[in-house]
């Protein structure tokens, strides 16, 4: 811990949650993922010694940085060696993978390294003028960095319309929270892209940020956002980032190796206790399905989800002229529909409860 004892930070971790789930990510003051995005940009444009064409900064959201966190996080399209946009350019011949490979990692450790000294200075600062906005200031920035409330908005956006029947807002919103094309898709596939969204953020929307709070206070904590959204700028097996974006992208693995182990647990006990879910189920479909995603993070949450739900993830996505497949996740013992986006919202919420819940008990356990 930074700063403080395991029994302040685990207080504030619990004041965080409470804080996301009532205020959500606001539109000011700025984001931090904002200030990331745009350094990640700066840099790449540096090191890259070119203009880089690429996907905005994550935006702030109850619409802004949970949507672009479920996008940027959870189809990255990294596995798949999908475009990050049409007519982006490859990596140049000027640069040999070696250097390009060099230059990933120097990017990775800058922005990770400013995320942490820069958090470390603003909450030391606080807890210097006062001992409470010192505990404010480490609340409020452990709140940003995940989005419970975030992801329900965005899930929410699609539901909807789905179920007034609007499929073209649908459409659109679906568009905001993915990177496949979603203007063919039907109920069934708009309900999987939001579903698949949902669970994977479970992952680093929710729990790794505050496994990394746990550890070490907002500066480790915005650390790990750093690491997360460097993944989802430049972490694409395609030809312009297949070298950059290298350690960017494993680095983001091994920060949520063990944060998406301890989200399956959570989401198989929230399934425990939602009525026409299976808890059992969703953990026979995390021993059977997780391994076959081409994450090894990802199929852990998108598993349990789909066992849970009694649904089918994965399958058929189209990125432009790309068509990827996608290892299937469960069984398909009913037809998806929308009442499958609020099913998955409440496993959210359900294992964002556990995680409280464990929060207090250590809490209860150190007096």
């Amino acid at each position: 811990m930074i700063f403080y004892s395991l029994k302040e930070i685990l207080w504030m971790m619990l004041a965080a949650i409470a804080v996301d789930l009532v205020i959500g990510d606001p539109k000011w003051p700025t984001h931090p993922v904002i200030r990331i995005g745009s350094l990640i940009s700066f840099l790449e444009r540096k090191l890259r010694k070119e203009p880089a064409p690429r996907k905005s900064a994550p935006e702030c959201a109850g619409g802004g940085q949970a949507a672009a966190r479920a996008e940027t996080g959870a189809e990255t399209g990294a596995a798949e060696g999908v475009p990050l946009e049409a007519g982006a350019p490859p990596d140049t011949a000027a640069l040999s993978p070696r250097s390009l490979k060099r230059r990933g990692i120097v990017l990775a450790a800058a922005v990770m390294l400013a995320a942490f000294a820069a958090m470390t200075a603003v909450t030391a600062a606080a807890a210097a003028i006062h001992p409470w906005l010192g505990y404010a200031v480490t609340t409020w920035f452990i709140s940003t960095t995940i989005a419970v409330k975030g992801l329900k908005d965005a899930a929410r956006l699609v539901a909807v319309p789905l179920a007034a029947g609007d499929w073209a807002a649908a459409r659109k919103y679906t568009g905001y929270i993915v990177g496949r094309d979603t203007k063919n898709l039907d109920e069934g596939e708009l309900t999987r892209a939001v579903v698949e969204t949902v669970a994977e953020n479970t992952v680093d929307g929710v729990v790794s940020p505050l496994v990394f709070a746990l550890i070490g206070g907002a500066p480790l904590a915005m650390l790990y956002r750093a690491a997360n959204t460097l993944d989802s700028m430049v972490g694409y097996k395609n030809d312009r980032y297949v070298h950059f974006g290298w350690a960017s992208a494993r680095w983001d693995d091994v920060m949520n190796w063990i944060p998406a182990r301890l989200t399956g647990i959570l989401l198989i006990l929230a399934a425990a206790v939602q009525p026409r879910m299976s808890a059992l189920r969703a953990a026979r479909s995390v021993g059977r399905f997780a391994r076959l995603h081409p994450s090894p993070n990802s199929g852990i949450p998108e598993s349990a989800v789909a066992g849970a739900l009694g649904i089918e993830l994965g399958g058929r996505n189209t990125y432009g002229t790309v068509v990827s497949e996608r290892a299937r996740m469960g069984w398909p013992l009913r037809p998806r529909n929308r009442g499958d986006i609020d099913g998955t919202v409440r496993l959210l919420y359900g294992a964002t409860g556990w995680l409280a819940g464990g929060v207090l008990c250590a809490i209860w356990l150190l007096n």
